[in-house]
């Protein structure tokens, strides 16, 4: 039995909850106690759909500016960087700062090292923060953080997926701009949510695995609907 190996143990910020960092001959997996992996090394088919989905929708844009909320392993911003050109721009917000450390010294390889690539920008702190500094700064923003809408590890986290913060990521984004959201299930009531902030929505229901395998993983795409003008 290939033995199980803690590498790393971090804090996240805002809560008393501890992320594990583990290796199993050459699987890597983040874990926090007394749940399941958060994310592992092996299966990631859904968090590359999330990038292949919200870059279909980036037309001719030669000199796109992405945003990704949420590192991870990597593999989100691995398949936005293969999908855009040589003159994009990914920034990527981590709240966690020993996870960047992590995907730079130990875990970077399973995604192809993506941090070692000109065009992306890491951030350390919270997305909602260069969400609100930065208007029409963006061409498409990946939201990646949490659970999705149903914020379990970070209640902070739940303004993202707000009236409020779903407005204010449009005010992020410039004119055809496009959000996609990750979650682990359904939620009707955000697919409202997001028409009301001024998106027209598709939901994407994707598996994990390569095979088509696993629990069904669900991703927003949200496009500009022209706002009725306020009377």
């Amino acid at each position: 039995m290939i033995p199980r190996i803690l590498l790393g143990t971090a804090l996240i910020p805002d809560t008393d909850k501890e992320m594990q960092l583990y290796q199993s001959g050459d699987l890597f997996s983040i874990k926090i106690p007394g749940r399941g992996d958060l994310m592992n090394s092996r299966v990631h088919g859904s968090e590359k759909a999330l990038a292949n989905l919200a870059c279909e929708k980036l037309g001719d844009n030669t000199k796109p500016r992405l945003l990704i909320g949420g590192l991870g392993m990597g593999f989100t911003l691995a398949a936005a960087l293969k999908a855009v050109g040589p003159d994009a721009e990914v920034v990527v917000s981590e709240l966690v700062p020993e996870v960047v450390t992590w995907n730079r010294t130990l875990i970077g390889a399973p995604a192809g090292d993506p941090l070692t690539d000109k065009r992306s920008h890491v951030i350390v702190g919270d997305v909602a923060d260069i969400i609100r500094q930065e208007p029409a700064g963006f061409d498409a923003i990946l939201m990646d953080v949490d659970n999705g809408p149903e914020a379990l590890v970070r209640r902070e986290n739940d303004w993202l997926y707000s009236s409020a913060g779903l407005r204010a990521t449009r005010a992020a984004l410039r004119s055809r701009g496009v959000l996609a959201v990750w979650s682990s299930s359904p939620d009707r009531v955000f697919s409202k949510r997001l028409r009301q902030a001024g998106f027209d929505v598709r939901e994407h229901v994707v598996r994990p695995h390569r095979a088509g395998k696993g629990p069904r993983h669900h991703i927003w795409i949200g496009t500009f609907r022209a706002l009725a003008p306020v009377t």
